[in-house]
């Protein structure tokens, strides 16, 4: 019994894992620019998409260096040629605009590759299981949350250790300050939206051997993630990172004692959350980019 839980909560922690990834980009794009970004889950798709073409000619170590990367090219051109005309309007144009891009995108995936879903694989060089005594667990499982753990790493390592992460940060708490020493933050805006959309087209690739790649994946992991971000607290990095842990875990431990409540059981979290921290566990007053 020891063994299933174990193997549960690690479980847990893997979809937790996901969540942090998705989580993470969602909220520094809220965080800087105000926009609430419906379509992230989308991006998150065409990530699996893009990994399930590139891993024919690159194989799936390419997949995951290239996909992200192409994802975030995608990203810059949609918030150049579209989206840095709302950070300044009213927050719900970009919230109908996003709503509108994700039934885009996810339509447009249809046109292209389907309605019924793609296999995906795991690479031959992440078969295999680990076994320790009676706790099994397969490799790329495994590999999927050392990936996570570097992602959340660089992340950090970028916006506490670096000048672009001192402007980013400074233009979450600040951004009339900013302007008056200066500094634009449109590029800024730019690199966090196309670092955002990456981190969600590098959990798409990741997902995409275990879930299956179909058109409304998207739409499947959104709400979890926005979960996440409401549980960590808007403007919190480390809010998120403990939120989708312990999003996931709650899940991986339902899931074993009670299956029916799996879904439930981070709504009911976050409310209960909610009612003693309205701001979540680690939120942050911050003001929108003027």
């Amino acid at each position: 019994m020891t063994a299933l839980v174990t193997e549960q909560i690690i479980n847990g922690l893997l979809v937790g894992a996901y969540y942090i990834v998705l989580a993470l980009g969602l909220s520094m794009i809220f965080s800087l620019g105000g926009v609430v970004n419906l379509a992230h889950g989308a991006f998150y798709a065409v990530g699996a998409y893009f990994a399930y073409e590139i891993q024919k000619l690159t194989g799936f170590g390419g997949a995951v260096v290239l996909s992200p990367l192409c994802v975030a090219l995608l990203g810059v051109a949609i918030e150049r040629a579209f989206l840095q005309r709302f950070y300044r309007e009213d927050p719900m144009l970009g919230l109908l605009f996003t709503f509108g891009l994700a039934l885009t995108i996810e339509q447009s995936l249809r046109l292209i590759w389907g309605t019924s879903g793609l296999p995906f694989s795991i690479p031959d060089s992440l078969r295999g299981t680990l076994l320790a005594g009676d706790f099994i667990y397969s490799y790329y499982r495994l590999t999927v949350l050392g990936v996570s753990v570097v992602a959340v790493i660089g992340c950090w390592l970028l916006l506490n250790k670096t000048a672009f992460g001192m402007i980013v940060r400074a233009g979450t708490r600040d951004p009339e300050m900013v302007r008056a020493l200066g500094i634009s933050l449109q590029p800024a805006l730019a690199a966090v939206f196309a670092l955002g959309v990456g981190l969600a087209g590098l959990a798409g690739v990741m997902s995409g051997p275990l879930a299956g790649v179909q058109p409304a994946m998207g739409t499947e992991i959104l709400t979890p993630t926005f979960v996440v971000v409401v549980i960590g607290g808007l403007g919190s990095f480390w809010g998120v990172v403990v939120a989708g842990l312990l999003v996931g875990v709650v899940r991986g431990v339902t899931v074993l004692f009670y299956p029916p409540a799996a879904e439930a059981s981070m709504y009911v979290l976050m409310i209960l959350v909610l009612l003693f921290r309205p701001r979540g566990l680690m939120g942050e007053r911050f003001e929108k980019f003027e």
